[in-house]
């Protein structure tokens, strides 16, 4: 990057070359500037004006005060008042987006969990119900008290020689000045979990801030896989995510929003798996029926072979030398509800559809199991498979990740079969016997009256 301009390589050929903008203000803003400045200049008046009419703020006449003595350190302020850039600095500053904070406090109020520093330990998720916690990025501790230019109450210039606010100008009571910062928490303070994103190779995975305190790093899907390639960086991973927390989310190349596998990231401890939520395909049903575990509430306890200090895993790296724990049947009798919830016309023009059911296990390398399909049942729209030795046999050893993958599918001789409905189960939560499985549409929505009538049988 050069004068202003950046350089980018297309196919070692040719170049191709972006002029890039600077700290540009938008003209939305200048308008504002203008309608409450005069001659270029905002005095304390017009600050407090546009604090009341555009920001629809309170007590504004000690926050305009606040505004003034916040900026005075960066030498932007005249002696009259603020000009634009001064402006534009308090409106892309913390002052303006603290008190959105102080709104989060007010409306959440006991709900918000705010530790009184950071935490060196994550309390349990019974310490945490109905707690609402903020995970971001914290603002870098500047102290403008401790800024290069010293101001002068006495002359109103800073030392560097440009103009500034005198005293008066800016003069906020001390006990007033303590008052505000106590009502309303810094940004900071209200953040619980602190979050980074990972920079650099594994040899520094995880060497954020303190090692003593807990924290959030982020890495996109492809880092991941290039770690998941080296099992001892996979093991650290899973030591990481003992302690913090790790969030995955999807590489920015996946132009059509589609996803990836998220047991990737959920057999190495990841907490927090990211997805396009417009992508809908199997990995984002997957995800849904991973958290209809535990009555859906949203939490999934982590499986304790991930919890172990170690880290060995043999569950994710060894699984095909592990025993099987248990054997799942899966049988399909019949299906019904297409006919309330589709029109007629809807699978083919001229006939009742051809269903036919597909299932799978998803998990651990040695559980998965690749889509198997029934017999197709023409021209029905209630499907009814009578063939005794059509059942579906699923050896398990990773129960805790193991994710039973349902769809069903009208069969069109012309092209692509015809999506009819899907579900994915946790295996934790089958039930033995007879059930009836509610199917759901390609966005995880469930079907009003469309359903399976399936008989699932475990074996030790």
């Amino acid at each position: 990057m050069s004068n202003g301009k950046e350089h980018f390589k297309v196919c070692f050929c040719w170049s191709r070359v972006f002029k890039l903008r600077g700290g540009e203000v938008h003209e939305d803003i200048k308008e504002v500037f203008e309608s409450y400045s005069t001659k270029g200049i905002m005095s304390m008046d017009h600050l407090i004006s546009f604090l009341e009419k555009e920001q629809k703020e309170v007590d504004v006449t000690k926050k305009a005060q606040n505004i003034f003595n916040s900026l005075r350190h960066l030498n932007v302020v005249h002696r009259r008042g603020l000009n634009l850039e001064a402006f534009f600095k308090y409106l892309i500053g913390d002052n303006n987006h603290a008190h959105q904070f102080k709104m989060v406090k007010n409306t959440f109020q006991s709900m918000l969990f705010t530790p009184k520093s950071e935490m060196d330990k994550f309390p349990s998720p019974k310490e945490l119900m109905r707690n609402i916690l903020i995970s971001t990025k914290p603002p870098p501790k500047d102290n403008p008290a401790e800024s290069d230019s010293k101001f002068s109450p006495h002359t109103g210039h800073s030392e560097n020689g440009r103009d500034t606010l005198t005293q008066e100008q800016v003069q906020v009571e001390e006990g007033d000045e303590n008052e505000d910062q106590d009502e309303v928490p810094k940004y900071r303070d209200l953040i619980a979990i602190h979050a980074a994103k990972h920079k650099g190779g594994m040899e520094n995975f995880g060497s954020h801030g303190s090692s003593s305190k807990v924290g959030r790093l982020s890495m996109n899907e492809q880092a991941l896989e290039n770690t998941v390639g080296v099992i001892e960086h996979s093991h650290q991973l899973i030591r990481f995510t003992q302690r913090n927390i790790l969030r995955v989310y999807p590489k920015g190349t996946r132009i059509k929003s589609s996803n990836y596998d998220p047991l990737i990231a959920w057999m190495r401890g990841a907490q927090m798996v990211a997805f396009n939520m417009q992508g809908y395909d199997k990995y984002l049903w997957m995800m849904q029926g991973f958290f209809r575990a535990n009555g859906g509430c949203g939490y999934v306890k982590k499986p304790e072979f991930l919890l172990r200090g170690d880290g060995a895993c043999d569950e994710v790296f060894n699984s095909m030398a592990l025993p099987v724990k248990k054997t799942l049947k899966v049988k399909i009798y019949m299906g019904e509800g297409w006919r309330a919830d589709f029109h007629f016309r809807h699978f083919d023009y001229c006939s009742p559809p051809d269903f036919y059911v597909r299932v799978g296990m998803a998990g651990v390398p040695a559980d998965a199991r690749k889509m198997r399909k029934t017999e197709r049942v023409n021209d029905q729209w209630v499907p009814i498979w009578n063939h005794d030795d059509e059942e579906f046999i699923f050896p398990i050893r990773v129960p805790e990740l193991a994710l039973l993958r349902i769809d069903v599918k009208d069969y069109d001789p012309s092209g692509e079969d015809e999506f009819a409905g899907q579900t994915c189960l946790p295996l934790s939560e089958l039930r033995t016997g007879i059930r009836c499985v509610p199917l759901y549409d390609h966005r995880g929505n469930v079907y009003r009256s469309v359903k399976l009538l399936m008989r699932f049988d475990f074996t030790y």
